[in-house]
């Protein structure tokens, strides 16, 4: 990637979300702990990351702080929510992992607010993505065009065109 002036972005999704990837996930890069370890042992400009806040929140991880630390290794944000839902989370406990459903943004527990207005501070003007992943727009192709109107609707009070 240095050689040919590449970036790879890599997601921060556990991809830990059926039996069979339990217990661990498919993917080591999980948690800012991690980031770090990664980042030193491979120093190089052409690695970084996809940012998702909806992985940091059903891991109970606040997205916001970790845009200041790691600013300069975010090549690519998504734009996606995820909800907790904190009443199945006491009936079956963290290691279910039925209790948090993926949301578009706005429809979950992440501070919008928070997230763009640190985006904002780091002064970021890479691609903002909207990954649509909520079950109730995914079941046919018309859902999914309504799922990125609801999207640009509500993500439009925290992005200024240019």
């Amino acid at each position: 990637a240095e050689d040919r002036g590449l970036r790879i972005g890599i997601e921060n999704c556990p991809m830990l979300f059926s039996k069979d990837e339990w217990p661990g996930g498919k993917n080591i890069f999980i948690c800012p702990q991690v980031w770090r370890r990664l980042f030193n042992d491979i120093p190089s400009d052409s690695l970084g990351m996809n940012y998702d806040p909806s992985h940091l929140i059903w891991t109970f991880i606040d997205p916001v702080p970790p845009i200041y630390e790691f600013k300069d290794k975010m090549f690519h944000v998504h734009a996606k929510d995820a909800r907790v839902d904190r009443d199945r989370l006491q009936e079956v406990g963290i290691l279910n992992l039925d209790w948090h459903t993926p949301k578009l943004p706005g429809m979950g527990d992440c501070d919008w607010g928070a997230f763009f207005g640190a985006l904002s501070d780091i002064k970021y003007t890479g691609p903002v993505c909207v990954e649509v992943e909520d079950r109730a727009y995914e079941g046919t192709l018309e859902d999914r065009k309504r799922s990125l109107i609801q999207s640009y609707r509500y993500l439009s009070q925290y992005v200024v065109k240019a």
